[in-house]
């Protein structure tokens, strides 16, 4: 094809302009790959390794523990392991590694499962990552605005990385977290696979991990029942991958970071319906997905392309249950629009009640919910407010079900009013906050979602990063005990500034923003509550078929593990009570 010199020229600067932004885009993910931790702020750096035999120190240890970078681990060292799991589960095992001089490129490599006889063999059902140790604080008051130097920083081992090997340096303990995807169709039975170390060519250590696939079948994720609400945050995304908010490359890039949410059971797509909801609350805006324009004539229109790929994208991820859409009630009562004649947008202050609050809501919700009807969306669409007092709730309600009836509801109480809406289809009592589990059994009854949720608010059980990690399975295994559906966090991806190295916010305890990384990095926090959810499926499984198999002195050990469970305040036996509950799913 022949070219002219301008349409040459113009493809020639394009070119340039296109490598120029790889580039740079390159650089930054490049950075983000090679970060250095930041150094221990504690006394651990003080000590003393000197009993610490040469080379490399690996044993297996507890998943339900942190272990800090600078202190010798003194644990008994366990050269092999055995796990337990359904067809179908995902297990965990924790790997230590410890040395008091550089060795520099190790790797982690676990081998292919075999039976005793050798004739089933599985490969690639695991996988090996090298923890990360962020910065970290402490629960302290909780919520409100904090200074760095007013809190007890410390190093916590919490990011799964994606490196295939790392240099280990001297007088540090390294981590790894090995997690097993058991394939539905492996047959029961014991298993056995080796661990193996290398730095380079040489081989560090062996070790043995066993497992023992048990003769039950964890339900497809599309299946289970547990309600799993984690707010989603693309333009945390854009920022931390440099690319521009909504375009090609930024759902590239969020389709790593979401796609293991939807593995997990996610139910809900975080929307936005105008301005950032909660008013800047997290280190990056919520962006736009819907914007508003008004016409010179005064009348209204509505660009929805955002909203809908989005959501679209959600769904193709897995994400369908519900559409969570954020907020008629802001938490500044802020909402803005685009004027047509100026170009500019203009910001309004709409507080529930008012003529201003009706004028503006009213078109919108009528149009919204023609929109969502020609979607097919508006049966799984909720209009969401979080933690707003009851009278603006009202306000809004009164409007939403004047103008928009078939519009769903949504709500985080922490108002203790829940009992005032009994109608709402989704709603998320704030942990600890008096409830009846009857209503909560009523409104089950009735097909409507009540979950609790946990934020910076809540000691235990948590998520921060230095929560301990089985706090993270707690939270189904709560849910079980306490009656809910499931359980709604505010944060999965709002990142701080340098989330790979500085979990500290400038206004909650460290990690209540985010329980993932970038670059569809994993956590302990993630895998733990991941586990936990597995857990609440077998749980309906075997209460099923122990109930069919009149298998009732089963079932009723269970219930009475589960019973102890409920409680939103830690007590001396929590990890061992869970412990305990989870031995008798296998």
């Amino acid at each position: 094809m022949k070219i002219s010199s301008k349409t040459g020229r113009i493809v020639a600067i394009g070119l340039i302009l296109w490598s120029q932004a790889y580039t740079l885009q390159g650089q930054t993910l490049a950075k983000q790959q090679e970060f250095v931790e930041m150094a221990d702020p504690t006394v651990d750096t003080l000590s003393d390794w000197s009993d610490v035999g040469k080379g490399m120190n690996v044993s297996f240890v507890s998943i339900d523990k942190r272990f800090a970078r600078s202190v010798v681990p003194h644990v008994p060292i366990e050269n092999q392991v055995t796990l337990k799991g359904w067809k179908g589960e995902r297990v965990s095992a924790q790997l230590l590694l410890w040395t008091t001089e550089d060795i520099n490129g190790v790797q982690v490599r676990v081998e292919s499962f075999s039976d005793a006889s050798r004739r089933e063999n599985r490969s690639g059902m695991a996988k090996a990552s090298f923890v990360r140790y962020v910065m970290t604080d402490e629960f302290g008051p909780g919520c409100g605005h904090r200074k760095p130097q007013d809190f007890a920083a410390s190093l916590s081992p919490d990011m799964l990385d994606n490196l295939d090997r790392y240099d280990v340096k001297g007088r540090e303990v390294r981590p790894v977290w090995l997690t097993i995807d058991i394939p539905r169709d492996m047959k029961k039975g014991d298993y056995s696979s080796s661990v193996e170390i290398y730095a380079g060519n040489k081989r560090l250590k062996t070790m043995l991990l066993k497992l023992e696939v048990i003769d039950e079948i964890l339900p497809e994720v599309n299946q289970w029942t547990f309600h799993l609400d984690q707010w989603q945050h693309p333009a945390a995304v854009a920022r931390l991958s440099n690319v521009g908010m909504w375009s090609d490359e930024h759902f590239a890039a969020l389709r790593p970071v979401m796609k293991p949410l939807a593995d997990a059971g996610q139910k809900v797509i975080t929307a936005t319906l105008n301005k950032d909801p909660w008013n800047v609350q997290t280190f990056d805006p919520y962006a736009d997905m819907i914007i508003w324009e008004k016409k010179e004539d005064g009348s209204w229109h509505y660009d929805y392309q955002v909203f809908d790929r989005w959501v679209q994208f959600m769904m193709d991820l897995g994400v369908q249950k519900m559409i969570n859409c954020y907020s008629i009630i802001p938490w500044n009562n802020m909402i803005h629009y685009k004027d047509k004649a100026t170009g500019k947008f203009i910001d309004v202050e709409a507080k529930p009640g008012t003529s201003v609050f009706e004028e503006m809501w009213s078109p919108f919700l009528k149009d919204f919910s023609a929109h969502l009807r020609k979607k097919g969306w508006l049966e799984i669409t909720n209009i969401a407010i979080d933690e707003r007092e009851a009278e603006q709730m009202a306000a809004a309600f009164a409007l939403l079900k004047k103008i928009a009836p078939e519009l769903g509801v949504s709500y985080a109480d922490n108002q203790k009013t829940y009992k005032k809406f009994p109608d709402s289809k989704d709603i998320s009592i704030a942990v600890g906050h008096p409830y009846s589990k009857a209503d909560m059994a009523e409104r089950r009854s009735r097909g409507l979602n009540s979950t609790f949720y946990i934020c910076c608010s809540d000691a235990f059980p948590n998520q921060f990063t230095f929560s301990d990690p089985a706090e993270s399975t707690y939270l189904a295994w709560y849910a079980l005990a306490a009656g809910f559906d499931g359980v709604l966090r505010w944060a999965y991806n709002s990142w701080v500034e340098n989330p790979l190295q500085d979990s500290r916010f400038r206004t909650w305890p460290a990690g209540d923003t985010y329980i993932v990384y970038p670059q569809g990095r994993s956590s302990i926090r993630f895998e733990r509550m991941l586990e936990g959810i597995q857990d609440y499926e077998k749980v309906q499984v075997l209460r099923k078929k122990w109930t069919q198999g009149n298998e009732l002195h089963k079932l009723e050990e269970l219930n009475e593990a589960i019973r102890k469970l409920d409680n939103a305040k830690r007590t001396e036996t929590w990890n061992l009570d869970l412990n305990r509950a989870k031995a008798l799913l296998n």
